[in-house]
């Protein structure tokens, strides 16, 4: 089985250095260091051209920031040189991200020997909401598929099958590359998690985070937001509730939405 592992990495972010290295050599696998899409150095056209609104139900409530761009171009980048290699599959981990080894070489064998029937395995940062269905554990590490699918890309497998398929879906986009994964109402590929997996967030202890940022909103405007999300995540829980796509994970065949 031929599988990679791919370092997002933002080449400005040079804080986080230090921290890509400690991945490659952690990963326990064939790695490299991907560059990160800089969503500040896009042109208006090249915005225009790559993101659309609207495209499916939920509508995403809010505009896409610059970093949210560059982000989803990224993964995409990834997917299409996943395909382009012929690999079975790739581990994709952005260069927030920290590894304990004991916990995670026992998820990352367990995502392997699922990756090819699931498709796509998150190896999530914190624990999974709502219902799931159990597929297999290792040790402490359990690999499911929740009814909802989780939020951040801080590391995931992915298999080739569905690197081509959510390739071909999401030109253009319209949400972050997260929420668009989630959306496997859409998709038809409900995304799988494994926890614990020995991953963690730590741009706190970095520089912060590279996709957020702007100016901070009046209170108004923020209350506005806030609203504004909530009604989408009911909604989003209503579309996970009656989605089409397979329940114990894998792509659908024909149409889901």
């Amino acid at each position: 089985m031929q599988v990679n592992a791919f370092v997002l990495h933002l080449l400005r972010a040079t804080a986080r250095r230090d921290n890509v290295r400690d991945l490659l050599a952690a990963c326990a696998l064939e790695a490299e260091i991907w560059p990160a899409v800089d969503g500040a150095t896009l042109s208006s056209t090249e915005l225009s051209s790559t993101v659309g609104s609207g495209l499916f139900r939920p509508a995403y409530p809010f505009s896409l920031k610059t970093g949210e761009i560059g982000c989803f171009l990224s993964h995409r980048q990834i997917w299409a040189e996943i395909v382009r290699r012929g690999l079975d599959a790739a581990l994709v981990i952005e260069d927030d991200a920290a590894i304990t080894p004991d916990l995670y070489r026992p998820a990352l064998g367990l995502g392997l020997g699922h990756i090819d029937r699931l498709g796509y395995i998150q190896l999530q940062t914190r624990p999974q909401k709502g219902p799931a269905k159990l597929i297999d554990m290792a040790g402490a590490c359990a690999v499911s598929v929740p009814e909802r699918g989780g939020l951040r890309t801080t590391a995931q497998l992915i298999s080739q099958e569905a690197a081509r398929h959510l390739l071909a879906l999401s030109e253009p986009f319209d949400r972050p590359v997260d929420t668009f994964v989630q959306s496997h109402w859409h998709t038809g590929l409900r995304p799988a998690t494994i926890e614990p997996s020995g991953i963690t967030d730590i741009a706190d202890q970095l520089d912060g985070s590279t996709i957020q940022g702007g100016a901070r909103k009046p209170p108004l405007a923020k209350l506005g937001r806030e609203w504004s999300r909530f009604r989408y995540r009911r909604a989003v829980n209503n579309a996970s509730r009656h989605s089409k796509a397979p329940a114990e994970g894998g792509l659908a065949t024909g149409e889901v939405e």
